[in-house]
C-alpha cells in the first residue's frame, strides 16, 4: 500500500484534477485506488464535491470524505461558521490506515495549502504528513506569483522534515506567457528535481477516456505517464 498527500500552493491550483489524473493512471495499471478528502468545504450536503469530480474523471476510484461544511472557508473556520464539529485528527489518521487496508494507492487531497487549519488546535495536512511520514506531491500554478508560493511551501516542508515527492503544474495554459515559460526552470530549481508533470488547462471538461489519455501525456513515468520534463523545459525556452 502506498499513500501520497496531494497539496497545493493555494486554492484553485488544480489539486483535484491532478489527484484524478494520478488516480486514473494507477487504475489503468490495475491498481486499487482510494481518494480520501479529509474535509470538503463550500459544498452543501447532497451536492457533488471534489470527490465526485475525481470519480467522474477516474471511474472506479473509491471515495472517502470525512467531514463537510457548506461555507467556502478553511475547514476550521467553516466548522465554526456552521456550528459543526471540526475534523478529529485521530479520525483522519485512522481513515488513511483503513483506506490502505483495501487499496494499493491512497491519495489524500488536502484543502487549500499545506498549512490550512482543520481544527482549533491547528491540525494541518503538514502535521498529517509528519505524523504518518507521507510523501507530499505539491501542485503549483504556472504563471506569475507561483515561485514565491512554491518556495514558501517547500520551506515549510523542509522545516518539518517532510518528504517532497515532486512538483506538478496543475493547469498549463494553452498559450503560456513569458512568466509561465520562465517559471519552469525556476520551479525545478526550487524543487531540486525535474517536474513530475504539467497538465493542460481545461482537463476537467474532458470525458474519462480523453482525460486518461491527457493524464498519461501530462504526468511523468513515476506515475505511469509519458511526460518528459527535459523536453517540456526545452520547449519553454
Amino acid at each position: 500500500m502506498s499513500v501520497l498527500l496531494v497539496t497545493g500552493t493555494g486554492t484553485g491550483v488544480g489539486k483535484t484534477v491532478v489527484t484524478a489524473a494520478v488516480a486514473a493512471l494507477a487504475l489503468s495499471h490495475g491498481q486499487r485506488v482510494t481518494v480520501l478528502k479529509p474535509a470538503q468545504t463550500g459544498v452543501p450536503d447532497g451536492a457533488p464535491g471534489d470527490l465526485a469530480e475525481v470519480a467522474r474523471l477516474a471511474p472506479g476510484v473509491e471515495q472517502v470524505e470525512l467531514v463537510r461544511y457548506p461555507d467556502p472557508l478553511s475547514p476550521a473556520a467553516a466548522a465554526r461558521a456552521s456550528g459543526l464539529a471540526p475534523l478529529d485528527p485521530a479520525r483522519c489518521v485512522q481513515a488513511v490506515l483503513d483506506a490502505g487496508s483495501s487499496a494499493d494507492l491512497v491519495l489524500v487531497e488536502g484543502a487549500g495549502g499545506l498549512l490550512v487549519r482543520y481544527d482549533g488546535d491547528g491540525f494541518t495536512m503538514a502535521e498529517l504528513a509528519r505524523t504518518m511520514r507521507l510523501p507530499v506531491l505539491v501542485v503549483v500554478q504556472a504563471g506569475l506569483g507561483s515561485l514565491n508560493a512554491t518556495a514558501l511551501t517547500l520551506e515549510v516542508m523542509a522545516a518539518r522534515g517532510l518528504d517532497l515527492s515532486g512538483l506538478v503544474i496543475g493547469a498549463w495554459p494553452n498559450d503560456p506567457d513569458l512568466a509561465a515559460r520562465s517559471n519552469v526552470a525556476d520551479l525545478e530549481m526550487l524543487g531540486a528535481r525535474p517536474l513530475l508533470g504539467a497538465l493542460p488547462d481545461g482537463l476537467a471538461d474532458l470525458d474519462p477516456v480523453a482525460f486518461a489519455r491527457a493524464a498519461r501525456a501530462g504526468l511523468g513515468p513515476s506515475f505511469g505517464g509519458a511526460f518528459d520534463a527535459a523536453a517540456f523545459r526545452a520547449g519553454c525556452r
